[in-house]
Order: structure tokens, then C-alpha cells, then sequence
């Protein structure tokens, strides 16, 4: 009786799951070779609340019909960059109040590189800009945290 071949290594067949720890992130126009390096990325969310109504006359039904649906803000994490363009972006947006919207693609990655999914966030804004605190007692790197408000995302493959 033949010994049956090792299961594959995980990650290298359409069961397994990704890993949710490589990815990328890219702003036409901002990012450069290092500005689309995060630690970490939050906000892919989409809910749809429905709408509770009454129906006239009959107290014990009501319709849930779906209302239109409602995103998270983009939410991108990494440690402070000197010079960054992609933070002089967010800048002149919440300084000047001048915005320009751009369509910001987040990329998931195997560990060969290759693509597994992305989304593509269309007509993304800086919202808030933060920088972590300053802590004499802790040895920590300093933290800048970048929130996008956008129209809508869709996976683009």
C-alpha cells in the first residue's frame, strides 16, 4: 500500500486561509517605496441597518426593509515617517480644508509576494490625523495614525 503524499504546506491551496499580517497599501500620487508600509490597517467594514415600519392598523407587524449601506472609516497605522508625503497630504487637507479625494487600494499578500485580494476605497479623504503619546518611562517607537473617510469600497480581486 503507497504512503500518501504530506498534506501542502498551509497557506499554498485555496482552503487555507491568508494570513492577515502582509499587505500594502497605495494612494496614487502620495505613496512612494516606504509610504505604503502600515502595521496596520482597520476599517474594511459595510453594515446595512434596516428600517423598522409599522404596518397601519396592525400593531403586532412590522417591515425591516435595508437602508442604504454604512462604512467604516479607513483607519491606517505605522510608525512616524520624517518628510512623509503621504501625512503632508492629510496635513493640507485638515489644515487648509483643502481635500483631494483619491481612490486608495489596500492589497493582502501571500508570502511569496504574490497578490491575494484587494480593495479599492473610492474618494478617500484624510478625516484625522494622530500621533501617539510621548512617554519618557516606556521604550516604544512613535506612532502616527492616519483616518480616511471614503464614499464606498469594493474588492478589485
Amino acid at each position: 500500500m503507497p504512503i500518501p503524499p504530506p498534506p501542502p504546506p498551509p497557506g499554498s491551496g485555496p482552503w487555507y486561509p491568508p494570513v492577515g499580517f502582509y499587505f500594502r497599501v497605495m494612494v496614487p500620487g502620495v505613496t512612494g517605496t516606504n509610504e505604503g508600509n502600515f502595521q496596520e490597517v482597520s476599517g474594511l467594514t459595510a453594515t446595512i441597518t434596516p428600517l423598522e415600519v409599522k404596518e397601519g392598523g396592525e400593531n403586532r407587524f412590522s417591515h425591516r426593509l435595508p437602508q442604504p449601506p454604512k462604512y467604516g472609516n479607513l483607519v491606517l497605522k505605522r510608525g512616524m515617517l520624517t518628510g512623509s508625503t503621504l501625512i503632508r497630504w492629510a496635513q493640507t487637507a485638515i489644515n487648509q480644508f483643502t481635500f483631494t479625494p483619491v481612490a486608495v487600494v489596500v492589497s493582502l499578500m501571500n508570502a511569496n509576494r504574490g497578490l491575494v485580494a484587494s480593495w479599492q476605497f473610492v474618494n478617500a479623504y484624510p478625516v484625522a490625523l494622530r500621533v501617539s503619546e510621548f512617554k519618557a518611562e516606556e521604550n516604544s517607537i512613535a506612532l502616527e495614525t492616519l483616518e480616511l473617510c471614503y464614499d464606498y469600497f469594493q474588492q478589485i480581486s
